[in-house]
């Protein structure tokens, strides 16, 4: 159950706090007291996109926090593992909402989280019915739903939804090459010569690095030449050069070395450089004579190197490019060449989805078969109830040609609200006041398998009145055995019928107006009856009375 709703500077509210009881819990105000905000925190709650024009004027940001204590959790749980959070483990789940001018956060148990998040735990949460909701009847798909959940299919109809999501995957990949790859031989003699082009270039992966290095030394090979040479003849050519220098050198370390030992070991290291230098000089003799620059094998090179920036041209930025691209190329000509294969593997895998989708949707059918005349008899055993005592409701199944999204066949609800009428689909026949008691209805009948904790009915009985308003409020009086509802209503039937009965008030204090909630017992109770039976009179109080009295006794 909803066990606490806090709500700061939303619109004309400022600061409340409610505490709210299970079972069905009343509403009431007059018109424009405030009622609708209420409505609003809700759905904010739920993730609904924030309007900063709700912030109240002269604050920064408006807040609305929900605390939900909830006996069944695996759901909430699964989102907020998904999400990074932990699990509740008997904890309350507590949602806050902070609007700003500039930015919206929204916290879980504390943690930032993003709005999508609200939205899919509300659907484990809240049913929230205003006054236009019951539209949602009207839609077959959503009417399907409610037989599943009757049918206890939901289940059945998931394992149906992934079944037919991997057949139409197959017919699409067999279509696709059917139709939009069949090739002409153009396009197939272009594959060949693409691949004939790559190959006949005999290309390897480090083969272009290793010409370009040799190019390189071949193209520069007189002046690699002059500078070696000059290295040489610097170290050792002519009476000035470094290694003549060193044996001077050379001489006077000995003779240091002669006269005080300990010198020996910091001039260690003097030798070692001479025997390097040495070695470089013959290094780069050496290197010299390796040198050979050849024209042709520079042309070769050259040649070479032009094969690759062609080819790097016409098929990728790299050689292991050009490579991939040979290989796609044979997969696609493989293909095509070989299309007949490809076409029945792919027929052979459509039609393995397709006896699945049977096999499913035929499982899903003769459940919702099973269970369309018991739902259909439920609702109008509701529908009775409401009123309707002579109406007639129908669950008629009719079969697709072909399977569709949502299973093997349609449901299109019949509706005769009065005897000697036909029966017609649902949405072509009731009217507001009624699709409100049918939609009712159906919640009742769906009472068992709806998990949903807290219902919120938002003047749903607008345009009933007399023994009908008395009958809906039963109706949801019923309800509130499994359900916390929450029912904002100007029927004082349904209000006298309440477990806990708030008023929505406006107050004006310093040429500022706010609404205010506050919860309404004994006299006060009979005080607002009265107001909405038509005015604070002794007879209004006496009927106020009267339903209170009623609805003790129901």
């Amino acid at each position: 159950m909803l066990s606490l709703l806090k709500i700061q500077n939303l619109a004309l509210v400022e600061d409340l706090s409610w505490e709210l009881a299970p079972g069905l819990v009343g509403v009431t105000g007059e018109t424009g007291a405030g009622k609708s905000i209420i409505v609003g925190a809700l759905k904010l709650i739920l993730g609904e996109r924030a309007d900063r024009g709700l912030i109240r004027t002269g604050a920064e940001t408006c807040s609305v926090e929900a605390m939900f204590d909830l006996k069944k959790t695996d759901a909430v749980d699964a989102i907020l593992a998904e999400n990074g959070l932990d699990a509740l483990n008997g904890e309350s789940l507590i949602i806050r909402r902070v609007i700003g001018a500039s930015s919206n956060k929204q916290f879980v148990n504390g943690s930032p989280v993003v709005s999508q998040m609200l939205k899919k735990l509300g659907e484990h949460l809240v049913d929230l019915h205003g006054p236009h909701d019951h539209q949602t009847l009207n839609s077959q798909e959503r009417q399907l739903e409610m037989l599943d959940a009757y049918a206890s299919a939901d289940d059945l109809a998931g394992k149906y939804a992934i079944a037919y999501s991997a057949w139409r995957d197959a017919v699409q990949e067999y279509e696709s090459l059917a139709t939009s790859e069949r090739a002409s031989e153009q396009e197939i003699d272009m594959l060949r010569h693409q691949i004939k082009d790559i190959e006949g270039a005999n290309l390897k992966e480090g083969e272009e690095e290793e010409i370009e290095g040799r190019h390189r030394i071949a193209a520069n090979g007189a002046r690699l030449v002059e500078l070696c040479n000059g290295v040489a003849d610097r170290l050792s050519e002519g009476g000035s050069s470094i290694l003549n220098g060193l044996r001077d050198v050379a001489r006077m370390v000995h003779e240091l070395e002669k006269i005080d030992p300990k010198l020996a070991e910091s001039l260690g290291g003097f030798q070692s450089a001479q025997i390097e230098l040495q070695e470089m000089e013959i290094t780069m003799r050496d290197y010299v004579e390796g040198i050979e620059i050849e024209p042709a094998e520079l042309e070769r090179m050259e040649e070479r190197m032009h094969v690759f920036q062609t080819l790097k041209r016409k098929y990728g930025g790299s050689v292991k490019a050009v490579l991939e691209f040979k290989e796609q190329a044979k997969l696609k000509l493989d293909r095509l060449e070989n299309r007949g294969d490809a076409l029945e593997k792919l027929k052979q895998a459509v039609d393995r989805a397709r006896a699945e989708v049977d096999k499913v949707g035929g499982e899903l059918s003769a459940k919702r078969k099973a269970a369309a005349p018991k739902l259909a008899k439920d609702i109008s055993g509701h529908l009775a109830d409401l009123g309707f005592k002579k109406a007639v409701f129908e669950v008629p199944l009719t079969a697709n040609k072909e399977p569709e999204r949502d299973g093997l066949e349609t449901v299109d609800f019949q509706f005769a609200p009065n005897p000697g009428e036909p029966l017609k689909p649902l949405r072509l026949t009731a009217s507001s006041g009624e699709m409100s008691r049918v939609l009712l209805a159906v919640k009742s009948a769906l009472a068992k398998q709806d998990g949903i904790p807290l219902m919120v009915f938002d003047e749903i009985d607008a345009n009933v009145g007399g023994n009908i308003a008395e009958a809906v409020g039963r109706k949801m009086e019923t309800l509130a055995t499994r359900h916390q509802i929450i029912a904002i209503t100007h029927m004082p039937q349904l209000a006298s019928l309440a477990q806990s009965h708030f008023v929505v008030v406006k107050e004006f204090n310093e040429k500022r107006t706010r609404s205010l909630l506050r919860e309404v017992k004994t006299e006060e109770r009979v005080d607002e009856l009265a107001r909405m039976l038509g005015g604070k009179t002794e007879s209004a109080r006496k009927h106020a009375e009267s339903l209170l009295a009623g609805a003790a006794r129901g």
